[in-house]
């Protein structure tokens, strides 16, 4: 096998940026990625003629101009608006909470001023319940923030079946605020620039690696790919100067400090015999009757008007949100103490090691969008 400057493990936003830029700087890369296909968590399947986003949706949204022309300039995105549905038994709500969700809420609400006063007298309520103290659960902060009624009916079972826990069982610091909006404007994001590639997404990590060597069904834990027999993860100085981890960072240390919990989704995928299934991209689910947290029609994304009617058909999936078991993707991480305080032990041995770069949302175990992963690795010095 070649030596490369670079070994890169994973083939999501960070690795791929990554590559990009190293090779713009006359850096030798090799990416690998256990998965039969490149772009880790956007990586689209191409079914009926529409892209699907296998794992889950991915909506692109950044205030930084910077980051907003890079990606452009690999491929040209288009003017897709986020702008989700609550479904409550049947009762729907438009996300976020703005003033379309208040007069549907409370049919007697017209105005930034009563909503603004019903969300308020909801809210003292919910303070004199803890008697003035401190909210010190998810529910009674949520409750403190937008009152009982948006509680109940959006936030609350929704929530639940996200964490696998009573909303009394979590802590309050997962909800530091919610947006409330006197405005009638359903656009969920407040950043400048949002949309998605015009052809997917994996157009953006084609162009992303193009003339990077890439390896696929290559896992950095096994010994397939290793030139010397060994695990990769033992041997992958023969093989690169450098390394750039983007897979768990508790599995690169062979779980010695503990493991960490994750939460994760499954998707059931189908194709209807429809041209327009629900009206929307994305569809959430808030009763816990419901046992997805949310469905997606896949071709809201990238069509638009009339263009929705020119496909007979449509791909739906539905999204169930579980616990984490080996074997599974691990998507979101944790956010209680315990895996709090254990990351940042994980955190600090991944500073003390000599030529390795941990990124990505699994490699940091945070939570990050993809503006943010981009914008990490273009203000990274490269040497």
């Amino acid at each position: 096998m070649e030596h490369y400057d670079y070994l890169i493990v994973g083939s999501g936003l960070y690795g791929a940026t990554f590559a990009y830029k190293a090779k713009r700087l006359g850096k030798k890369v090799l990416v690998i990625d256990k998965r039969q296909h490149l772009g880790g968590n956007v990586y689209c399947e191409k079914i009926e003629g529409i892209n699907v986003h296998k794992y889950g949706a991915h909506i692109f949204h950044t205030n930084n101009k910077m980051v907003w022309d890079f990606v452009n300039s690999i491929v040209e995105f288009n003017r897709y608006t986020n702008s989700p549905i609550a479904n409550f038994k049947g009762e729907l709500y438009n996300l976020p909470f703005n003033m379309n969700t208040f007069n549907r809420m409370w049919p007697d609400v017209h105005t930034p001023a009563e909503a603004q006063a019903k969300i308020e007298e909801q809210k003292a309520d919910a303070e004199a319940a803890i008697g003035g103290r401190e909210p010190q659960n998810l529910e009674e902060q949520a409750m403190c923030l937008v009152g009982k009624d948006i509680f109940t009916k959006l936030i609350k079972e929704y929530t639940e079946k996200q964490w696998g826990r009573d909303c009394k069982d979590l802590p309050a610091f997962i909800i530091k605020r919610l947006p409330v909006r006197m405005i009638f404007d359903n656009n969920y994001f407040n950043d400048s620039y949002q949309g998605i590639p015009i052809g997917g997404y994996n157009k953006l990590i084609e162009g992303l690696l193009e003339g990077v060597d890439c390896i696929t069904g290559c896992d950095f834990f096994s010994s397939k790919c290793s030139p010397t027999g060994e695990k990769m993860n033992e041997s992958w100085r023969m093989i690169a100067d450098n390394l750039v981890y983007t897979g768990a960072i508790d599995e690169y240390f062979n779980y010695s400090l503990g493991k960490l919990d994750w939460r994760t989704v499954s998707f059931r995928t189908r194709v209807e015999d429809t041209s327009n299934y629900q009206g929307n991209a994305v569809v959430n689910y808030t009763s816990r009757e419901v046992p997805y947290t949310r469905v997606i029609e896949h071709k809201h994304f990238e069509m638009f008007g009339q263009k929705v009617y020119e496909s007979p058909k449509t791909v739906v999936s539905e999204e169930y949100s579980t616990e984490y078991e080996e074997g599974m993707e691990p998507y979101y991480p944790v956010n209680d103490e315990r895996n709090n305080s254990l990351a940042e032990k994980y955190r600090k041995l991944a500073n003390n090691e000599k030529n390795v770069i941990f990124g990505g949302r699994l490699g940091m175990y945070k939570y990050y969008d993809m503006s943010p992963i981009i914008e990490q690795v273009l203000n990274l010095n490269i040497d």
